[in-house]
């Protein structure tokens, strides 16, 4: 039974009905039926499992006793409303039973989804899960759609009083767990101050074992700014037999191993929003790795393209040169569509054409249009269907750049000889040549492993799979593939996929930094961090696999958890690469080795900026936090806070506030980029973006299409702006509905705007009781309005009028 655990004298609160979101618990509510629904998800025999499908829904829950498991559903039902104090009305919706396979055993778990309805309508639920063993509760979240519940702002709740809200709910659920957990300092801190009262402060409280963390196993508990804890994660393996290693490397020693072992790769990128919009960026890009923490060896990460399509990126491409030049853009025909498709590929006998329809799309990040041509045929042999076909046929070039054969129980059993991987490998680098001839001097075929397709008859696998990398002037093209499946029967071309985005690369390698400068600049990017990780080998009917095979089986469907695989787990010590705290994504441009943001393409740094001259202001906090958000510069240390602010940098700040944060190009349609709708604030500004998601919100005019972002800004023209952004000014024309006792009010010229700003304590008048409308809005000024801001919006959220 969980109490009242109080921390600064503030309860924490677990009624469901004050229970806001962190992942909905609707998806539960809503895929699963009344009753229990009991599944096992681990190798059992059948006596040992059952299916609410065998019975009636009165009788499952005589069902979920036959599974053995130590605590009976109605038993978890209670645990789980005692842990979490699930009111009486919700009600339980459904139950599932499974079983979680630990390194060394299994654990049952009980997953219970509680559902409220009121007048036949949903208003929330909670799901819980408890161990089906030990009664220990595994976690919990929860939904509410509760229009009454308004966060406030600033928030009630800061980091450092919540995370002792977690620490305290840990104790009361997992006590016997709370003296072998430590708080992971890094994870989820210093991200961005709040600009909204909707936040979840998160917290991970890692396993220590052998005063080693274990980052695999953890508590993880999330709290939200009202003090209450909204979600909670038990994520444990007794069962594991930790090694006592004493003889590692120190900390230094490892950072000097992982810089070694790294390899920065050149790799292109396409942003979605930003003035690099949909244009390709050539970046250095580095994924996390491990070494082993004693002998220094870099380890496998086990990534992958595609599950289907393993092996080494060859080094030459398929040709040195084009074969041929690229199609040009024109108008393909239905018919001349057709005829693509039959030069291209193989039809097989009997294949009758049942559907054709065509398409256009604009793409929104390249603002490229594109027509296609989608065909599909039905295969019949001996009058009864034995197949179908899909194929797509670029509607301005011709070129075919999906095509698929789906067989019905066809499968290489039975078959006397299958075609070799090898042969099957030149089939597709010819078919590549064939359908992408202006492409193959950049596209590398990727080396199937061998051992994926070991005992493919046993496997009853009935295709090859052979990927290409493409890259342009060596650097990696992550966002196109290429895919060919070959039958392994008759090795005919089953399927062709070519998915190149119309992007232009340059024509000459571009200049970068080196390989060891962008190495340099990875490495303050990471942190080495020390931990134990599990590894597992496999073996099927006694043969070792490894991980890879095991892995596509699985993807592939070819294998399951009930298959008869044995599975030998072993735990090392290693080193890891883990990306320090950082305010946002960035990526490394490699042309000029600078940080720039995912979100707006905009040049950045991994740290904040360090301000100088706010120390002691006034509006100290509220300059640090627009600084944050980079709506105000800091130029060698100085935020400039007695400064006039300029009207660019107030737009950048109002439109930063209006959205909670989010990049301006959130609100701009994808067209912004492209035209700019004033004279002097051109694509390439550092204001673009947001004079522009301005001007779509009505907050400003277009006017005479000139909007001076150098220029000044007075206390009037800030008012009309905030109190547009609150949505308030048509109110504001009526002003006589508004009584004001502003000392100089007959220099406003409109004294709706600023009554509104003056009695939501959003600005204020001088000592004397003057507005001062004409007055220089300086930077901190401006940043405590919209601070105030911030916390008027929050006040102002209105309830849903009860009758």
């Amino acid at each position: 039974m969980v109490k009242k655990v109080m921390v600064k004298a503030r309860a924490v609160m677990l009624s469901a009905m004050l229970f806001t979101a962190m992942i909905p618990a609707t998806a539960f509510a809503s895929s699963t039926s009344e009753g229990a629904d009991i599944s096992m998800s681990a190798k059992q025999s059948s006596s040992d499992s059952a299916s609410a499908s065998d019975s009636a829904p009165g009788n499952q829950s005589n069902k979920a006793d036959t599974v053995k498991a130590s605590i009976s559903k109605d038993k978890a039902e209670e645990l789980a409303r005692k842990s979490v104090n699930i009111p009486k009305d919700y009600a339980l919706q459904g139950a599932n039973l499974s079983t979680d396979r630990l390194v060394d055993g299994t654990r049952n778990v009980w997953s219970l989804d509680f559902v409220k309805r009121a007048n036949g309508k949903y208003v929330g639920s909670i799901y819980t899960s408890i161990n089906a063993d030990s009664g220990q509760l595994i976690g919990f979240s929860s939904y509410n759609n509760n229009a009454n519940v308004k966060p406030s702002y600033p928030l009630k709740v800061e980091r450092e009083e919540a995370q002792q809200i977690a620490a305290s709910f840990i104790k009361e659920i997992a006590g016997d767990y709370a003296a072998q957990v430590e708080l992971n300092e890094n994870y989820g801190a210093q991200l961005l101050p709040a600009l909204t009262g909707e936040v979840r402060h998160q917290f991970r409280f890692d396993r220590i074992v052998n005063s080693i963390p274990f980052l695999d196993n953890y508590i993880y508990v999330s709290v939200d700014s009202e003090g209450h804890v909204v979600e909670y994660q038990f994520t444990w393996d007794d069962t594991i037999s930790f090694p006592k290693i004493t003889d590692y490397m120190s900390m230094e020693q490892a950072a000097a191993k992982l810089k070694a072992a790294g390899a920065p790769q050149l790799s292109y990128i396409v942003l979605n929003n930003g003035e690099s919009k949909g244009k390709p960026i050539l970046t250095y890009e580095l994924a996390p790795y491990a070494i082993n923490a004693v002998t220094g060896e870099k380890l496998s990460d086990n990534n992958y393209r595609y599950y289907r399509v393993q092996g080494e990126v060859s080094e030459s491409p398929v040709t040195d040169k084009p074969l041929a030049a690229k199609p040009q853009s024109g108008s393909i025909k239905e018919q001349e569509a057709l005829d693509k498709v039959k030069a291209a590929f193989k039809l097989p006998e009997g294949a009758e054409l049942d559907n054709s329809s065509y398409n256009e799309y604009t793409d929104g990040d390249s603002g490229v249009s594109s027509e296609s041509w989608n065909f599909s045929w039905t295969i019949k042999k001996d009058g009864k269907e034995a197949g179908s076909i899909r194929a797509t046929v670029d509607g301005k070039t011709g070129v075919v750049y999906n095509y698929n054969i789906y067989w019905h129980n066809q499968d290489s059993a039975g078959t006397d000889e299958l075609v070799t991987l090898e042969k099957a490998t030149s089939t597709a680098v010819d078919t590549v040549k064939k359908q992408l001839p202006w492409l193959t001097h950049e596209l590398h075929v990727i080396k199937p492993d061998p051992k994926q397709y070991e005992d493919i008859r046993s496997l009853s696998r009935s295709s090859y799979y052979i990927g290409f990398a493409h890259k342009v002037h060596g650097a990696n093209v992550d966002y196109d593939s290429v895919i060919v499946e070959i039958d392994v029967r008759t090795g005919e071309v089953n399927g062709f996929e070519a998915y190149i985005q119309p992007y232009a690369y340059p024509t000459e390698a571009p200049t970068t930094i080196s390989t060891d400068d962008a190495l340099t600049k990875w490495m303050d990017y990471y942190r080495p961090e020390l931990t134990y990780r599990v590894v597992n080998e496999y073996s099927w009917n006694g043969q070792p696999i490894p991980l890879e095979k095991y892995n596509v089986l699985l993807a592939s469907g070819e294998l399951d958890s009930n298959s008869d695989v044995d599975r030998e787990s072993k735990i090392e010590l290693v080193y890891r690469l883990a990306a320090k705290p950082v305010d946002e994504r960035v990526f490394l441009d490699a042309t000029n080795g600078q940080w720039r943001s995912y979100e707006s393409g905009e040049v950045t740094q991994l740290e904040r900026p360090k301000i100088t001259d706010a120390e002691g202001h006034w509006a100290q906090h509220q300059l640090e936090l627009m600084v944050a958000y980079k709506a105000l510069d800091v130029v060698d240390g100085k935020v400039r806070p007695n400064e006039a602010i300029k009207r660019g940098e107030l737009i950048k700040m109002l439109v930063i506030a209006k959205s909670g944060g989010n990049y301006a190009y959130a609100t701009a349609d994808s067209g912004a980029t492209k035209n700019a709708s004033f004279n002097d604030v051109a694509a390439g500004s550092e204001y673009f973006a947001y004079v522009e998601s301005a001007l779509q919100q009505n907050l400003i005019d277009l006017g005479d299409g000139s909007f001076n972002p150098e220029g000044t800004v007075t206390r009037e023209e800030m008012a009309e702006l905030i109190v547009r952004a609150l949505g308030y000014n048509s109110l504001a024309q009526y002003e006589d509905i508004f009584v004001d006792n502003f000392k100089d009010s007959s220099q406003i010229k409109n004294k709706g705007q600023a009554t509104i700003v003056v009695g939501l304590d959003i600005m204020s008048l001088n000592k004397d009781g003057k507005f001062m409308p004409n007055k220089q809005v300086q930077r901190a000024e401006a940043a405590t309005a919209f601070f105030r801001y911030l916390q008027a919006r929050a006040e102002l959220q209105e309830a849903p009028l009860r009758m």
